[in-house]
């Protein structure tokens, strides 16, 4: 059977992503304590469903939250095969989003923590333990309709290897949460400042040329090429299921979505390759609507 388990920060898009999945023909579960994983896994096998998704999370307790990896391992042992996606945001995004769906947070009746970022501070905590158990996506400042793209891409993504991720972001926005690699090519001739570029971004032809035409960026594509190239063996050994390479400029717009960009055609030959642009895909609505677990 093919196992799909979401968790992470209430408030980060779980069930966005749920409802991809069950479009996806998963035989979905939410909010369900680790301890019935192996149980609820093969009662569904039984009953026909190769695919199946379940969420694990706080809400459940620490304790589910905690046994989660060795649940993990007990269905791999059993012949599973098992894809952990991890969702968080950063902690302003939470609040704004519960501020406007006005949902309670999981925590809030624990009798200790009261305010809502003293909850959001205590979920982080509690979830630590699952730190690199599977693939992270940082959900701030990301719009709906772009978290349902990449989920799809996660659940089209071949599972048997490792998927390399390669992403280009704003450094005004701050840095992804979900980033194993981070380069900072804002030393590079920024097309910004020119007037006929500055509207465009590094998916344009005109971008692309200028960028091409200076050989800075030529060498500064094949440096992390060549670091990336030489490490990946060894991020494959170590079981990866994803390697996310974040490459960033000031406005996420121009520079890092070009060397984004040659940077997965030079990897096209790796199993599997995503790219993906959260400076551009950020221009839309913020993911605002999200529904608070």
């Amino acid at each position: 059977m093919r196992v799909f388990l979401v968790t992470g920060m209430s408030g980060s898009g779980k069930s966005i992503t749920l409802n991809v999945l069950e479009d996806a023909g998963f035989a979905v579960v939410d909010n369900l304590p680790s301890r019935f994983l192996e149980e609820i896994t093969s009662e569904l096998g039984e009953s026909g469903h190769p695919l199946v998704a379940v969420s694990i999370d706080v809400r459940t307790g620490i304790r589910s939250v905690t046994e989660l990896p060795a649940r993990i391992g007990e269905l791999r042992r059993a012949g599973h095969t098992v894809q952990v996606l991890f969702l968080t945001a950063d902690t302003p995004t939470l609040v704004q989003r519960y501020s406007e769906s006005r949902r309670r947070h999981p925590l809030s009746d624990d009798g200790v923590h009261h305010t809502l970022e003293e909850c959001i501070e205590e979920e982080r905590r509690q979830l630590a333990v699952l730190d690199g158990v599977g693939q992270t996506i940082d959900t701030s400042r990301l719009p709906s309709q772009t978290l349902r793209a990449w989920i799809r891409d996660f659940v089209g993504a071949d599972v048997a290897g490792t998927t390399l991720l390669f992403e280009s972001f704003a450094f005004k926005d701050g840095v992804p949460l979900d980033a194993d690699l981070v380069f900072d090519v804002r030393c590079l001739p920024n097309p910004f400042y020119e007037p006929l570029l500055r509207p465009l971004s590094g998916l344009d032809a005109p971008v692309a040329k200028f960028l091409a035409a200076k050989d800075i960026v030529g060498r500064m594509v094949t440096d992390i090429g060549d670091f990336v190239e030489r490490w990946l063996p060894s991020y494959v050994q170590d079981n990866r299921s994803y390697l996310t390479v974040a490459i960033g400029c000031t406005g996420g717009q121009h520079r890092s979505v070009y060397c984004v960009e040659e940077l997965g055609r030079r990897f096209a030959d790796h199993s599997t390759v995503l790219v993906r642009h959260r400076g551009l895909d950020s221009r839309g609505d913020e993911l605002a609507q999200l529904d608070t677990k």
